[in-house]
């Protein structure tokens, strides 16, 4: 499988009150198309900033991330923004949402701004259509956001992150502000899109979201203590043994 990312010596430090904070310590990793991986560590380990820093949305200290070969940190601004809206898909634990808009022209709205996407106004409108029935959200396409269950609108939000078809989805704590139900549905979509073909690289602290993940990254102080490899989730008939498995790994990890 053709490499989506290579992260080689990635450090992040910030300067607090004249002090500095080294967030990330030499990360090396590589992400593979049609992966589905999975970060989990303590709080403050570093695990949200390892996912904006490889996704170019905050700027690293030292250190190299390729994106299909290209080396994100000597993009200009205007290119990386650019490469983020077209190549990259975003979703965040808080649903951020315009609330002037309905829910179907949030979901449109990287579409509309982007300029590699040729498509017209009604095709894009079509496609956030189609994206929404995929997800089980059609009958929302109108209303405002407020409208709409958190379950939804985190559906909603993966809709959105699909519209310019990415190569890959970063998901910062998808789940987190979701009741078990909730999250069980937008964790099953993000696997069915995983199976579709779109790599996910996803934050999370729950072990059963976690579970439906190929591979597992555990981050201690910014640095990757160990990884795990739990294979393709292939159904609910195998979450038992899978969760079982990675929960005797974290607790070897001190989790």
């Amino acid at each position: 499988m053709e490499k989506i990312l290579e992260v080689k010596g990635l450090c992040k430090t910030y300067i607090v009150n004249k002090k500095q904070n080294n967030v990330l310590r030499n990360i090396d990793l590589t992400v593979s198309e049609g992966e589905m991986v999975g970060v989990m560590g303590p709080s403050g380990s570093g695990k949200s900033t390892l996912l904006y820093t490889v996704s170019g949305m905050d700027q690293m200290t030292s250190g190299e991330v390729k994106f299909y070969g290209k080396d994100i940190s000597k993009l200009p601004p205007d290119e990386l923004a650019e490469l983020r809206l077209d190549e990259m898909g975003f979703i965040f634990q808080q649903m951020y949402m315009l609330k002037n808009l309905t829910v179907l022209d949030n979901i449109i709205l990287p579409a509309v701004r982007s300029e590699k996407n040729k498509a017209s106004r009604s095709e894009k409108q079509q496609k956030g259509l189609e994206l929404m029935k995929m997800l089980g959200i059609s009958e929302l396409a109108d209303n405002d956001i407020n409208e709409a269950s958190g379950g939804q609108l985190q559906r909603a939000c993966i809709a959105r992150s699909m519209i310019n078809s990415p190569k890959v989805i970063f998901a910062d704590e998808p789940t987190g502000a979701l009741n078990r139900t909730s999250s069980e549905e937008v964790t099953d979509k993000l696997n069915e899109l995983n199976r579709m073909g779109t790599t996910v690289v996803l934050v999370t602290h729950d072990t059963h979201v976690a579970a439906k993940c190929d591979r597992i990254l555990f981050i201690v102080d910014g640095t990757i203590k160990e990884e795990y490899n739990l294979g393709k989730y292939t159904g609910a008939a195998t979450m038992r043994d899978r969760e079982r498995k990675l929960s005797e790994w974290l607790m070897n990890m001190g989790w």
